[in-house]
């Protein structure tokens, strides 16, 4: 009985020509704006008020068509024609303790990914809230904005992805789902505090 033997020439190159055909897909996944937010479905349950928006491109482009021409909403037109998706969970609880750090946690260590940088960090002591604002930046422009505010009855996550102008974000607060954020407000008591250390 002859057996007969295959050899499999090793081919050095191959390996890594593999890896680096991986690379700009894996590149581009950490450099993704938008985060993955469905852990906290779970929340609806306990809540007594769930604000849940889901407007990917296509549902943007069609949402800008009902904005009106007038001011605010023409600013809010202008403002989302370029982004690619705005998502927002926000819950309100009849008591305390219906959600836990836990919950936040996996959006947080998303947060400290490539490319994220804490930009508003606001906690108070007296009221029990946390407010944080981060931004995603891929060549000196903002490609992503996440917001976490966070009290003892409500749990708010807003993730816009896209290119944003920080300067005229306040133009889309109050449309589309986005709630009312007062991000101007808090910069100015992030400054506050960094003046008092």
């Amino acid at each position: 009985m002859i057996t007969q033997t295959t050899t499999v020439k090793r081919r050095p190159w191959f390996l890594p020509l593999a890896l680096l055909g991986l690379l700009p897909a894996a590149t581009a996944r950490a450099q993704d704006a938008r985060l993955r937010i469905k852990n906290l479905e779970k929340l609806a349950d306990k809540a007594a008020e769930v604000v849940d928006v889901t407007l990917d491109k296509p549902m943007l482009d069609l949402a800008s068509k009902f904005l009106r021409d007038e001011d605010d909403d023409a600013e809010a037109r202008e403002l989302i024609k370029d982004m690619k998706g705005i998502y927002v969970k926000s819950f309100e609880f009849d008591k305390e303790g219906e959600y836990s750090d836990a919950d936040i946690e996996p959006i947080l260590a998303q947060l400290k990914g490539p490319g994220w940088s804490r930009l508003v960090d606001v906690r108070s002591k007296h009221d029990r809230e946390t407010d944080e604002v981060y931004i995603m930046q891929q060549d000196g422009k903002v490609t992503g904005l996440a917001v976490i505010a966070a009290e003892p009855k409500e749990l708010t996550i807003v993730n816009i992805v896209g290119p944003i102008d920080l300067e005229k974000l306040s133009k889309l607060e109050g449309h589309l789902g986005v709630p009312h954020l007062d991000l101007d407000r808090k910069s100015a008591k992030e400054a506050r505090r960094d003046n008092e250390k």
